[in-house]
Formats: C-alpha cells, sequence, structure tokens
C-alpha cells in the first residue's frame, strides 16, 4: 500500500511540477471565459433580457443584472466539467513520458502489480482533477457572490463536491484507457488538441444544446461530458435562475432551461441530477474495466 501510495504522490507532483502542464491543462477554461466576455456571454444576457422585455412592468436594468448572474453561474458550472477533462488528460502526460522513456518498465519490476500501477495514474489524475475543480468552485462562488449572487448553501456545497468527485473519477478513468492504447507524445499531444477543441462544444458550452439541429443534439446526449455539465447547471444556476425569471411565467423560465441545457430530455425522460451521476458511474466504471483489461493484455504481450 505504501508503493502505491508513493507512485501516486510522484505522479501528482510530476503535474504540479511542470506549469505548462497546469495552464494547458486549464487552457479549456480560459477559453471559455474568454468567449463568454467577448461574444457568447453578451448574447445570452441579450436573449435573457429581450424575453423579459415582452412582460409589462420589468426593470430592465435589474433584468440585466439578474441574467448577467445567471449567465455566469451557467458558465461556471460548464467551466467546473470541461476542467475534469483537461486537468485529467493533463496528468496522464506523464504516463504517456514513462512509457517511453523506459520508466514505465522499470516501475513494473519493482514487486507492485500492473493493477496497482495503473491504479496509482487514475487515482492522481482523479485527485488532481478534485483539486483544481473544487478551487474553480470556490473561486467562482466567491466571484460571484462579490458581483451580488446568493452564496450557495451548505447542502449545495456538499453536493456539488460530490458532483466534481464523480465526474473527476469518470474522465480519470477515460483518460486512462486512452493514455493506456496511445504509444507516443505526439499522438497524445494530438489527441489533447482534438479533445480540448470539441469538449467545449460536446458540454454544450459553446452552442447550447437546444439551439443544435436535433441529430447533433442526440449525438453529444451519447457524451459523458454533457451529463456533467447539466448535473452542476441544475444545482448552480437554481438560485439564479428563480430570481432572473421572478414574476415572469412559469413556461419562459422552463423554456430557457431547455434551450441553454439546464434542463435535459433524453430517450423520452427527464435527465435527473441522479440520472447524471448514473451515467457518469455507469462510464467510469466501463472505462476502468476496459483499461484493466488493457494494461493486463499488454503485460502478457510484454512476456
Amino acid at each position: 500500500m505504501s508503493a502505491f501510495t508513493e507512485l501516486v504522490k510522484r505522479n501528482i507532483r510530476i503535474y504540479l511540477r511542470d506549469k505548462g502542464a497546469v495552464f494547458f491543462s486549464l487552457l479549456s477554461m480560459f477559453i471559455v471565459i474568454l468567449l463568454m466576455v467577448l461574444f457568447l456571454g453578451d448574447m445570452n444576457i441579450s436573449a435573457i433580457t429581450d424575453m423579459l422585455s415582452q412582460l409589462p412592468d420589468r426593470n430592465t436594468e435589474q433584468d440585466e443584472k439578474n441574467a448577467e448572474l445567471l449567465v455566469l453561474q451557467w458558465t461556471l458550472a460548464g467551466v467546473i466539467s470541461i476542467n475534469a477533462v483537461s486537468v485529467t488528460l493533463s496528468v496522464l502526460t506523464s504516463m504517456i513520458r514513462d512509457k517511453n522513456n523506459g520508466t514505465l518498465q522499470s516501475i513494473y519490476t519493482s514487486p507492485v502489480s500492473r493493477i496497482s500501477i495503473a491504479l496509482s495514474y487514475i487515482c492522481a489524475a482523479w485527485i488532481s482533477s478534485v483539486i483544481i475543480c473544487t478551487l474553480t468552485l470556490i473561486l467562482g462562488e466567491i466571484y460571484c457572490v462579490f458581483l451580488g449572487a446568493e452564496p450557495f448553501n451548505v447542502i449545495e456545497n456538499l453536493q456539488l463536491f460530490g458532483m466534481i468527485c464523480v465526474n473527476s473519477f469518470t474522465f480519470a478513468c477515460i483518460m486512462y484507457l486512452l493514455a493506456a492504447i496511445v504509444k507516443s507524445e505526439g499522438a497524445w499531444s494530438g489527441l489533447g488538441t482534438i479533445i480540448g477543441t470539441l469538449v467545449g462544444f460536446l458540454g454544450g458550452i459553446y452552442l447550447p444544446i437546444g439551439s443544435l439541429a436535433e441529430g447533433i443534439a442526440n449525438v453529444l446526449k451519447c457524451t459523458p461530458i454533457l451529463y456533467g455539465t447539466v448535473m452542476f447547471r441544475k444545482i448552480m444556476t437554481e438560485q439564479a435562475s428563480d430570481i432572473c425569471f421572478e414574476n415572469a411565467p412559469a413556461e419562459m423560465a422552463e423554456k430557457y432551461s431547455d434551450v441553454m441545457g439546464i434542463t435535459l430530455e433524453a430517450f423520452e425522460h427527464n435527465v435527473t441530477i441522479t440520472g447524471c451521476l448514473t451515467v457518469l458511474l455507469i462510464c467510469g466504471i466501463v472505462f476502468l474495466l476496459i483499461g484493466a483489461a488493457v494494461t493486463k493484455y499488454s503485460g502478457r504481450k510484454d512476456r
């Protein structure tokens, strides 16, 4: 057990020591924030204020402020979700390097099973992701409160932390399987570029899922990133949505939630937070088992 713990610590230290790796693991987050500040944020805020302006006796200035807070918390939910993808991918870069420089073969000669070594990489990616995503949540929540949003209560913060743990576990397992298959650093870098480019789209962040064609939306519903994003949004936008659409028809708030991916219908069922967590856990376990099988097979092949 001590050897496993040391391997986990080693992998986390390698990630945190590499400032470039930490920066690029957060690059998707910076891109989302930049797009929201320059383009998408104003569009989303205008969409809300335009809807509310159709109602009588509205305070336009207050509606705009409430809309800004709602869009901000909607964006923060997406950022936390995609961080789990980019951070776990970046942490597992050390596994690719260990393969290429022969370090992994040296580790295999130690009295530690291949499965334990594989789990040490997954655990390091999971812990690193939980730390980064939790810090993102704390800093984002402080910023939202500073701008006038209501702080999340203790129960909501605990729920969000639990979601971060589950979401990070799922993508740590997915990225481990990819790292077990990929052989070279060049291929891993290319894969990282593709994933970093697609993650914002697959999570319904760049373009809300309700604005997409039905066929494309159905494809997105088959990816775990969307379910992670939806479950964070359900909690993080609830208070802001209630305030923003106060005294407005319930249908207006429901329509906005459907378009923006705060609520999600998949396979003719409304997906709840429990449903999102179930999908993520199943995906994580399936990828973990496949990754373990690949590791075991590669061990036999090396003999």
